[in-house]
């Protein structure tokens, strides 16, 4: 056993070695790109009525970043807008940079209303699509983009390089202030108002009031190959994605590269991002890109409209065609296109474990005290919605952020004993008992040693009902070994471990009423959130923090907090 421990380790050593040499090869190449970000208010008309929207530089969607493999952002951000705003860049691995990870109080504390704060990151090892968003209450409603990392200078795609690019960001619309709307919701307990459309890059489409005319179009010439990518930067669904009458071969998912595979459908969930390859070998016309919502949970509200854009073939003048799309519920054809995904060449999985952590993850209910009022207790039977991760809902820290807290060594901010397995072992997917439905509350963390290998069983519940969930971990990409239904069964769900090829990702789609299995070694020192992307789900608790220490070497060490590190 021993002798297998050392030897994985040392192929870690020699891995990370190559991943040296590779970036001292690129250094001659790397850029650094410097953006200026102010966060202000901005009026957007959407279905007939103008709002004063929060933007970055007036943008909604916000501006692409657009990059190499290698390159170093550096993001100076103004708040202009009258909330407490972070930003994160969702997916970046940020080696040894966790103070720029974005995520209010986990990494740092807000950005002030009249503050700045200036995010210094490298792209390292990764290529594809990314994105950033706001990571401060609902402002990610608006406040979001691209981030497009390009193949290093002199390397190419591992696949023919298309004619030309598009991007698709998927978004979510309330005809209201969003912040408003979660503000309601947490006053009353209750589900928050479903949004009233989705986007693409912004626009609803055909289908919604007032939204024809700027409807947007994707233009091909017959006959080439466009590289398309695909955000799910929704606040709070998961979606379908489809093009009437083409077919779509993904390539890439998370800047990652997968195995190539073909299909009419994407499903996407918050966080996620998706590159496909499509020809355009239809007659000349005009099709219908289309989304709605993937809907898991068994009687919840949800917005069922449907967002388009256009994909116009050169000349074309015709009624556009509509594809079909999945039912709302059609968990097949999500899970059908989960387990898709293989990584394109063998990576190297950690088989021998460290930490073997089975983590609960679903709704639950908060009981109200006797005094109070009614209209604060507005969930079922007069309680108050909430969620968990094995029956603890994190508590965000008010007055420092979890990483100076770590950092600097201030007690009572956290507590190290978030717990590894469920206090109670139950049905956890079927008809659970109402003793169950009620989570402690607390700021818990796990900690881990640098290098260790960890692996997660994440396990849905049935409390209150079960759905889908997008399960984000920051500052690490993870290999996805296996999803299923039900109960996870260690005696026998193991033998469906994928350790040749399973992709790599930085968001996995927990299957309702199922669960999945993922596996990382634990390389990048700092406090790193996992959270559901649902933003509903982790207002409500359903995250917890892994707290990374710092490994011997020097490239191993969290750097020192900037000097413009915002103060809460």
């Amino acid at each position: 056993m021993e002798r297998v421990f050392s030897n994985t380790r040392c192929t870690f050593s020699l891995l990370n070695l190559l991943l040296l040499f590779s970036s001292f090869s690129s250094l001659a190449n790397a850029k650094t790109h410097n953006h200026d970000f102010v966060v202000q208010a901005t009026k957007v008309k959407r279905l007939c009525e103008t709002h004063n929207s929060i933007t970055v530089n007036g943008q909604f969607p916000g501006p692409t970043l657009e990059v190499n493999d290698g390159d170093t952002l550096v993001i100076h951000v103004t708040n202009k807008a009258r909330y407490n705003v972070t930003i994160h860049w969702h997916g970046v691995r940020q080696l040894t940079t966790a103070w720029a990870d974005g995520p209010e109080f986990i990494t740092q504390c807000p950005i002030r209303p009249g503050g700045s704060y200036t995010y210094r990151f490298t792209i390292s090892g990764q290529q594809g699509t990314l994105w950033w968003h706001a990571h401060s209450s609902w402002l990610r409603a608006t406040v979001y983009g691209a981030i497009i990392i390009h193949p290093q200078e002199g390397y190419s795609y591992p696949f023919p390089k298309p004619h030309r690019e598009s991007l698709i960001i998927l978004g979510e619309w309330w005809d209201a202030n969003p912040i408003d709307v979660v503000r309601e919701a947490t006053r009353t307990g209750a589900a928050p108002n479903v949004s009233d459309a989705y986007t693409i890059n912004g626009q609803p489409g055909d289908l919604y009031k007032c939204s024809s005319k700027d409807t947007i179009k994707v233009p091909v010439n017959p006959g080439e190959t466009s590289l398309i990518r695909v955000i799910n930067a929704a606040l709070n669904q998961q979606l379908f994605f489809t093009i009437a009458n083409h077919k779509l071969t993904v390539v890439g998912a998370d800047a990652s590269y997968v195995k190539p595979f073909t299909t009419k459908v994407l499903m996407l969930g918050p966080g996620q991002t998706t590159d496909v390859l499509m020809k355009a070998d239809q007659p000349t016309g005009r099709y219908y890109i289309a989304a709605r919502a993937y809907a898991s949970a068994q009687g919840a509200p949800f917005d069922n409209t449907t967002t388009t854009a256009i994909l116009e073939y050169k000349s074309a003048t015709s009624k556009p065609i509509m594809p079909p799309l999945p039912a709302y519920n059609d968990t097949a054809t999500a899970t059908a296109f989960t387990t898709s995904f293989r990584s394109l060449r063998k990576p190297i999985v950690p088989t021998e474990i460290d930490h073997n952590l089975f983590i609960t993850m679903g709704l639950g209910i908060n009981q109200c005290p006797p005094k109070m009022r009614a209209r604060n207790c507005q969930a079922p039977n007069g309680t108050r919605f909430t969620a968990s991760m094995n029956n603890v809902s994190f508590v965000l820290p008010s007055n420092i952020s979890i990483l100076q807290a770590h950092h600097q060594g201030i007690p009572g901010v956290f507590t190290t004993d978030f717990p590894a397995k469920p206090s109670v072992t139950f049905d956890y997917t079927g008809n659970v008992s109402r003793s169950l439905w009620q989570p402690t509350r607390g700021t818990k963390v796990y900690k881990l040693k640098y290098g260790s290998r960890v692996q997660i069983v994440l396990q849905g519940t049935n409390i209150f009902t079960s759905e889908n969930h997008p399960i984000h971990l920051h500052g690490y990409d993870f290999y996805i070994l296996a999803e299923g239904f039900g109960n996870f069964n260690p005696k026998t769900d193991t033998s469906k471990f994928n350790l040749v090829d399973p992709p790599l990702r930085n968001t996995v789609s927990l299957p309702v009423k199922g669960w999945a299995v993922i596996r990382f070694v634990a390389d990048n020192p700092g406090t790193w959130i996992m959270h559901c992307h649902l933003d509903v789900h982790i207002g409500w608790g359903l995250a917890t923090v892994f707290v990374v220490e710092d490994g011997p070497g020097p490239m191993q060490k969290l750097e020192q907090p900037p000097p413009d590190l915002p103060v809460c």
